[in-house]
């Protein structure tokens, strides 16, 4: 049951200033990440030494990487095989000696191609639809290149670290807009002065990343991290599954569906298709509320909002309960796996839609109540640093725009042992 005296503003949870690319936290920028103090402040709370975490929207791993700075054992489920690949990177122990001896050789070469024979080799250039439109000649070549070399590194730990880099050098070097998440392409008179040093950038991202990684590896717990394809919407549950459940869940599920929100595939699309990642096309349509479906949510806190919007706009309306229908059965999937004094802890956005307020931490409390849970507070903060879309349009009419949300609420549930057995 959702109380509202337990809802409640705190600025300390703003966290203004923060440094939210310590760590591996540096290694790939992604849309709507959580930043990091906000796990490390719940973890801090309510997190359990050598207990387990889920985060079951993992995105790039920020929980992960936390729980294993805090000493928890940690899973994430995530259905975007290029974030599974980041969060993998950023959470695992990789050797430093090995990786220099890889990062080294590979900048020989580099410097070999750009100052010696300064022409690059010939390298296998993936079949991708539309290629030549999102890139040019040249940096076709130098991605085939890089896309060679880092296939043939035999350690996996140290080729997945080398394939986060180059996957944010792809975005970087693509004809694709600075701070879109949906895949539009730059003006055309922009086209002829963006020459990128694809070689420069994706060294600076080794670089960059290398450290990061170095503090990581000082401070990270000896615990286990396992980064999972489970698909909870489907009823797919995570592994492994620790013996009693998990203790703790930290995660920020997406504000809606792909299509009117953040396009999670959109953004990632290129780089997956790069490395040669599965269903990189197919990734919102996969996401929470990707698939149309005529089923309305009933007996709902969404449902009087989700009403509003049907008396404007009936596809809109079945588009939202779709995400929350969605987002119901993935915390049914949830529950099932969490130990008898689970912490839930959901990072949401109450998002608008036709000038409608949905309120998903409502909609989050209620769905954990049916499974013995109760509200223990909903904490809204600002969000200053996310990377989030500036406007959106709430008509889908051309040059209507309003502004999204800037702020989010962190809705903490947690079950006695009483009222599950």
């Amino acid at each position: 049951m959702y109380i509202e005296s337990l809802k409640y503003r705190d600025e300390t949870w703003d966290l203004q200033n923060a440094d939210t690319k310590a760590y591996t936290h540096c290694f790939h920028t992604y849309p709507a990440m959580m930043i990091p103090q906000i796990a490390r402040k719940l973890l801090k709370e309510y997190g359990i030494k050598d207990g387990w975490l889920l985060d079951p929207y993992c995105g790039t791993g920020t929980s992960l990487v936390e729980a294993s700075l805090f000493g928890m054992h940690s899973v994430g489920c995530d259905i975007n095989p290029l974030v599974r690949l980041i969060a993998t990177a950023k959470s695992t122990p990789i050797c430093l000696s090995t990786l220099d001896k890889t990062v080294s050789k590979l900048n020989e070469h580099l410097f070999q191609i750009e100052f010696r024979d300064s022409k690059i080799p010939d390298a296998p250039i993936p079949n991708i639809l539309n290629l030549e439109y999102w890139f040019s000649e040249e940096s076709i070549k130098y991605l085939a290149y890089l896309r060679d070399w880092i296939n043939k590194v035999e350690d996996e730990t140290v080729r997945n670290f080398m394939w986060v880099a180059f996957s944010e050098t792809v975005r970087e070097v693509s004809y694709t807009r600075n701070g879109e998440f949906k895949l539009y392409r730059m003006p055309a008179e922009k086209l002829g002065s963006f020459k990128p040093d694809v070689f420069g950038i994706f060294s600076k991202k080794l670089s960059r990343n290398r450290n990061g990684l170095a503090t990581f590896l000082e401070k990270q717990k000896n615990v286990e991290v396992s980064v999972s394809d489970a698909n909870t919407v489907q009823g797919e549950l995570p592994l492994p599954r620790p013996l009693g459940g998990y203790d703790i869940v930290i995660t920020s599920p997406p504000y809606g569906d792909s299509h009117t929100t953040v396009a999670y595939g959109q953004y990632s699309r290129l780089a997956a298709e790069w490395i040669g990642l599965p269903n990189a096309r197919k990734i919102d349509k996969l996401a929470m509320g990707g698939q149309h479906s005529k089923e309305i949510l009933r007996d709902s806190p969404i449902s009087p909002a989700i009403d509003k919007i049907r008396f404007v706009d009936e596809k809109r309306a079945r588009e939202v309960s779709a995400f929350y229908i969605d987002l119901g059965r993935s915390i049914n999937s949830i529950a099932q796996v969490l130990s008898p004094r689970a912490t839930v802890c959901y990072v949401v956005g109450n998002r608008r839609v036709k000038e409608v307020m949905l309120p998903t931490d409502e909609f989050v409390v209620d769905a954990f109540h049916q499974y013995g849970f109760t509200h223990k507070a909903t904490i809204v903060r600002n969000i200053p640093n996310k990377r989030m879309p500036k406007k959106n349009s709430p008509s889908n009419i051309a040059g209507e725009t309003a502004t999204t949300m800037h702020e989010e609420n962190i809705v903490i549930c947690q079950r006695p042992t009483h009222t599950w057995q």
